[in-house]
């Protein structure tokens, strides 16, 4: 085995707005699509505002009222950044940290949903 060389993760490939369902699908590059509600993907927003200073995991953390996805961001070739319409917009969302929230079945089985998923 060599050291060093870790299995290539997913790359997103397409982010599309889905207003009417206030949904964002994302396609990545293994073929795999997923469908995040706005409020669900805004309530883990990684930034440091909503989650704090401590370098924890990432905590659900529900916004205050519903919102909606306004624009997105590519940000470098890892990550993209949301503008809500709450007015917040500085959470970047690395690639790998949207394909572990996805809340499909496939990522998710059943079994292991919770309130917020």
């Amino acid at each position: 085995m060599t050291q060093g060389i870790q299995p290539e993760e997913p790359q997103l490939t397409e982010a599309r707005r889905l207003p009417a369902q206030s949904r964002l699908q994302l396609t990545w590059s293994d073929g795999h699509v997923g469908a995040y509600d706005y409020t669900y993907l805004r309530g883990f927003c990684p930034c440091a505002g909503c989650q704090g200073h401590g370098g924890g995991p990432v905590q659900f953390k529900p916004p205050a009222a519903d919102v909606q996805l306004q624009h997105i961001e590519v940000v470098g070739n890892y990550a993209i950044s949301f503008l809500w319409s709450d007015g917040h917009a500085t959470g970047i969302y690395r690639f790998g940290f949207l394909r572990e929230l996805c809340p499909c079945r496939e990522c998710c089985p059943e079994e292991e949903l919770g309130d917020s998923k």
